[in-house]
């Protein structure tokens, strides 16, 4: 099993900037992807960014330029460092990990308990 702590939401005026946090925790051979989803009211989950292991960032279109992700592989957590936030940017933000099991078991897809995030104008 893997636990994923998130913490660093919160509630920003509109140009601030705001950091989360992600650290897995937990039994697993080890992390295939880690990345950052949200979910604003009444609209559907969204990927915000995503750090393949060895891979490449990737972002969604509406956070290039704001949002940068990065990854303490040691620490196994990764972060979400948001500049230039906007009132639109305000949902809740969830860590994904998705890792491969011991013993050749498959792989596991895990997500944090969400942090909110609230950009004011």
């Amino acid at each position: 099993q893997v636990q994923l702590e998130e913490s660093g939401g919160g509630l920003v005026q509109a140009g601030g900037s705001l950091r989360l946090s992600c650290a897995a925790s937990g039994n697993f051979y080890s992390i295939n992807s880690m990345g950052w989803y949200r979910q604003a009211p009444g609209k559907q989950r969204e990927l915000v960014a995503l750090l393949p292991t060895g891979g490449t960032q990737n972002y969604a279109d509406s956070v290039k330029g704001r949002f940068t992700i990065s990854r303490d592989n040691g620490k196994n957590t990764v972060y979400l460092h948001m500049d230039s936030l906007r009132p639109e940017d305000t949902a809740v933000y969830y860590c994904n990990v998705v890792v491969a099991k011991n013993f050749g078991r498959g792989y596991g897809n895990y997500w944090g308990q969400g942090t909110q995030v609230t950009v004011s104008s």
